[in-house]
């Protein structure tokens, strides 16, 4: 399996260029129940015509094994719980696998009737003599909006806009695509916010692979000096405008984008989901030949996620929508935590932090030394740039700011 399926913190080109080589091995089918059999574990496929297009001619039928996101959905969509299924992979009862698999959608003489449905496979083409990756199992309804369309729409959307603004990171996981962008020239002070925040990743044990934010400096520290707050130069409490934007190929999210206020210090990323802007992958019901789907109908679709780019650019990357939020920020973080461990363990159970997910936040918030509401908000950010599920990174940045609130 030589496509790759998954990085972490890398930026526009490298993201891009794993885009287009997965877009060379993507083959995407609405295919009967009855051209899909289960086999030691893996999806085989068999009596499905070769696919004809631009890449020439591809044979299809054959193995593809399933990504563990492939697997929760054939248990949706066949009605098995999904912790059998799973268990039943990781215990290599792969026969049990099967049996299920391949019951539920062929039926039995006399006892069951087959399925009756299509099901869209999107697909990952193996090597020669290699098995592929079936990456996704979904119901023909699907509205496919492919990652690398949407990465282009976006920054055609940010053009548009006429914004200077920078993609800083982006992360691909199984299930998704998130993308990180700001603007290096509209910034803001935080002092509440920021007030004694040390950068937890100047601690080499959770020095974190990725690159800081750029700073833009000069412009703050005339104003810091009159108002009597002057800082050492890099340790200014110095927040820039950013958003970021995040699509599933595979079924498991909306599209989405939500701005967020990026920490210059350390590159921590809060996000403000009360802004989000969400769109379904919902469509007409596919036709077996997915080349025959309406291609002017996708032009349409990314035309107006490109307009939806532009709009939140315009409003999100703004220096007074950037001051109404740290405005809103600056009031509540200064509330003092003399019980850290007590305090995040209260906060955990409320906003559904794991146990591990908690202590990695403690040794944060220890780390950073803002003994704070805004250190557990910034201690839950710079967490979550080191777990490895950027989905689940994505999430935590969502809950930072309810947990401040919390307090």
């Amino acid at each position: 399996m030589s496509v790759s399926t998954c990085v972490r913190h890398t930026d526009l080109s490298g993201m891009v260029a794993l885009l287009e080589q997965q877009r060379t091995a993507k083959v995407d089918l609405v295919v009967p129940a009855t051209t899909i059999h289960a086999r030691g574990g893996s999806i085989e496929l068999s009596g499905i015509a070769p696919v004809l297009d631009e890449r020439g001619v591809t044979a299809v039928d054959g193995l593809y094994q399933p990504t563990g996101s492939a697997d929760t959905q054939i248990a949706s969509k066949l009605d098995i719980p999904g912790r059998y299924l799973t268990r039943l992979r990781a215990d290599e009862r792969l026969d049990l696998f099967d049996a299920n698999v391949n019951g539920l959608l062929h039926g039995q003489p006399g006892i069951a009737e087959p399925d009756q449905r299509s099901f869209l496979l999107r697909l990952f083409t193996g090597e020669p003599g290699e098995q592929g990756i079936l990456r996704a199992f979904l119901s023909d309804r699907y509205g496919i909006i492919d990652n690398l369309d949407v990465l282009v729409a976006v920054l055609d959307g940010i053009r548009q806009a006429d914004t200077q603004a920078e993609v800083r990171e982006c992360d691909l996981s199984e299930t998704s695509m998130h993308c990180k962008v700001y603007a290096p020239k509209v910034t803001a002070l935080a002092p509440n916010f920021l007030a004694g925040y040390r950068n937890p990743f100047a601690n080499p044990d959770l020095e974190a692979d990725r690159l800081a934010a750029v700073s833009q400096l000069e412009r703050w520290r005339p104003i810091a000096d009159r108002e009597g707050q002057g800082y050492r130069p890099g340790a200014e409490p110095i927040v820039f405008a950013g958003f970021r934007f995040a699509n599933s190929e595979t079924g498991h999210h909306l599209l989405t984008l939500k701005p967020e206020l990026v920490v210059q210090v350390c590159g921590n990323g809060l996000s403000l989901p009360l802004f989000a802007r969400t769109r379904r992958h919902l469509g007409e019901r596919l036709s077996d030949d997915p080349h025959r789907w309406s291609q002017d109908t996708y032009r349409k679709k990314l035309a107006v996620i490109t307009a939806e780019a532009r709009d939140t650019v315009t409003e999100w990357l703004s220096p007074a929508f950037l001051a109404d939020r740290v405005a809103e920020l600056e009031q509540q973080a200064a509330t003092p935590i003399r019980e850290p461990e007590k305090t995040l363990e209260v906060v955990g159970k409320q906003v559904g932090f794991t146990d591990a997910e908690r202590a990695g936040i403690l040794t944060h918030f220890i780390a950073a030394g803002q003994l704070s509401a805004a250190g557990i908000a910034n201690a839950v950010t710079s967490y979550s740039q080191t777990v490895p599920d950027p989905a689940r990174a994505d999430t935590l940045d969502d809950l930072a700011l309810r947990a401040m609130t919390l307090l």
